[in-house]
């Protein structure tokens, strides 16, 4: 598959590309289905084949292409910190990692419809011309956040070192460079999390052992005054800013 057919799949799972080219709707081959004594025939358009495509393939556009996998991360990292088990749930992180990464991917997908979607769908630029343009904003947005040392392994590991410059980079290769990028940055951001909460539990497990009270778990006492801390600091006003201000996506 090539960087092309990819780029088509993730513009029209992020932005909503409207498949409107009057090939699409033509028909596949009718299904017929069998009953008592009748026999009904369903038509299974293109343009619903190519949406359960989306559907399926959705969950690794999500995570390959967008800021979704460093802010997850982070999350699940500072729940663990807190030592606060399964809350926030997880439903409600997934939630709050997809509208902020939606917030923080709003000036690409802003640049995409105005470049490419609405361009496409007033019949003013071809099918591949859209796709070429889309693939612009999401491409650059990838660049800004990949390390250039990741870039380079993958480039050594597909045998290509003939580059001309960022754009020249295969999108195949791009994607897992990005991605371990994003991995580096989010388990960097966790640790940072880590230690004030790390130092609490130090001071509180020295304080139960010098009163002798070794039966008393450490991490029930903590909990509160690392929720405390959190919640005096104004933690998720930061981490929210941070997350965002991490990307250097609304400048």
């Amino acid at each position: 598959m090539t960087h092309l057919r990819i780029l088509c799949i993730g513009v029209i799972a992020l932005a909503g590309f409207g498949l409107a080219d009057p090939v699409l709707a033509q028909g596949l081959p009718a299904v017929t289905v069998s009953g008592t004594g009748a026999q009904q025939q369903y038509s299974l358009t293109l343009q619903l084949l190519a949406l359960m495509t989306v559907l399926t393939l959705l969950p690794s556009i999500v995570l390959m292409m967008t800021s979704f996998v460093r802010i997850i991360i982070v999350m699940s990292l500072l729940r663990q910190a807190l030592g606060t088990g399964q809350t926030p749930p997880n439903q409600v992180l997934v939630g709050l990692a997809i509208f902020l990464s939606l917030f923080i991917m709003s000036p690409v997908l802003s640049q995409v419809y105005n470049e490419a979607i609405s361009p496409y769908l007033a019949n003013k630029l071809g099918f591949e011309q859209a796709l070429q343009v889309a693939e612009k904003p999401i491409r650059a947005f990838m660049l800004r956040q990949t390390r250039e040392d990741d870039i380079a392994m993958f480039m050594r590991i597909s045998g290509k070192t003939d580059l001309d410059g960022p754009d020249s980079v295969p999108f195949l290769t791009l994607m897992p460079a990005f991605i371990t990028s994003e991995l580096r940055s989010a388990f960097t951001i966790g640790f940072l999390l880590y230690i004030p909460f790390v130092v609490i539990d130090l001071v509180v497990a020295s304080v139960l052992m010098s009163m002798g009270m070794m039966m008393l778990s450490p991490m029930m006492i903590s909990m509160p005054f690392k929720l405390m801390l959190f919640v005096l600091v104004d933690g998720w006003s930061l981490l929210m800013g941070s997350l965002t201000a991490s990307f250097n996506a609304l400048q």
